[in-house]
């Protein structure tokens, strides 16, 4: 339940446009909280978790301090929210950075429900729309063509769950928009990081895995696109069928060969060096993080811009090979459907 909303005008301040700051919250009829509430949680379906970082220490990282202090009570709200409003003004570095109604809720757990937090919103509204708004009396209806914020196209959000707070909290985010600020509502402002749990593990074996087979694996072997698409669609399987993620076992069944194996550790290795993220060698997989890759390991052979051959199976049943008329795949099925 919605129990403080507050919300902040943040200009851009390389243009100098004003920085607006509220000193009261809303007072919404409880039902329009209910409402704003059950609208906003539904942009949040990514369950990709992040936590708040800093290099030094969590003591230095100011919107973590602000959060703290918006949970621990309820006097804290207006001014730590003026704060947050007030970070997010001063960060902005890019000239196209939008302005917009930084929206700021305390929601607080239902207390029958044991599994619940407290939540903290952010949310910033940068792109208005138009809508279509009835009114009616007992002659006739109208439709009036109002301009606002549609609550399915938030731009921007996070949602702070009061849990986990000595390594950051817990936290979902996005960012609709992309491009030249991308940095801003992630790194400068949030200064948030994914947590290293099952989500974590999962997606960033399968997304560097997939980066082995389509760029470093044809750098140092002779392989054909086949090739790579039966390795990709053994790694599918894999990772479907399994609910725990073994390195040496997945290794083995899917790569096979020892030399590929050790240019995977090599190239994960590299990958970790470079990046400064380790990534577990033993988890249990999480079926979402799975169901989210499927569509990045579609096998397809794409030839010139003629054909696309989407390889499910058995690579047997495919063969590669060049005559006069240039370069071919010959494909064997039993049934044509």
């Amino acid at each position: 339940m919605i129990t403080s909303l507050i919300t902040h005008y943040v200009g851009n301040a390389v243009l100098q446009h004003p920085l607006k700051l509220s000193e009261v919250c809303w007072d919404l009829p409880q039902a329009s909280k209910e409402l704003l509430e059950e609208k906003i949680l539904l942009q949040f379906k990514s369950l990709e978790e992040f936590e708040f970082k800093h290099e030094v220490s969590l003591q230095h990282h100011t919107l973590y301090q602000e959060v703290k202090k918006i949970f621990v009570g309820k006097e804290a709200f207006v001014t730590s929210s003026q704060e947050i409003a007030s970070r997010l003004y001063h960060l902005a570095s890019n000239p196209r950075t939008p302005d917009g109604h930084l929206l700021i809720a305390k929601i607080e757990k239902d207390p029958e429900t044991e599994a619940d937090y407290d939540k903290l919103l952010i949310l910033k509204l940068e792109s208005m729309g138009f809508y279509l708004k009835s009114e009616q009396d007992d002659e006739q209806v109208e439709l009036h063509l109002s301009e606002g914020f549609i609550l399915d196209k938030i731009d921007k959000g996070c949602l702070v769950y009061n849990t986990n707070e000595d390594n950051g909290y817990v936290a979902h985010v996005f960012d609709r928009k992309k491009g030249a600020d991308a940095a801003y509502w992630f790194d400068n402002f949030l200064n948030v990081a994914p947590r290293a749990n099952e989500f974590f593990h999962t997606n960033e074996t399968l997304a560097l895995y997939k980066s082995y087979i389509s760029k470093q694996l044809p750098a140092e072997f002779e392989v054909s696109k086949a090739d790579q698409a039966e390795f990709l669609n053994r790694t599918m399987d894999f990772f479907s069928e399994k609910d725990h993620f073994d390195f040496n076992e997945f290794t083995e069944s899917v790569l096979e060969d020892k030399e590929l194996i050790e240019s995977f550790v090599n190239y994960k290795t590299d990958h970790e060096h470079q990046t400064q993220v380790s990534i577990s060698e033993d988890f249990n997989i999480d079926p979402l993080a799975v169901k989210k890759n499927q569509r990045f390991f579609k096998s397809v052979i794409k030839l010139d811009k003629n054909f696309h051959i989407y390889v499910h199976g058995d690579r047997k049943r495919i063969e590669t090979g060049q005559d006069e008329k240039g370069k071919y795949y010959r494909l064997y099925f039993d049934e044509e459907k």
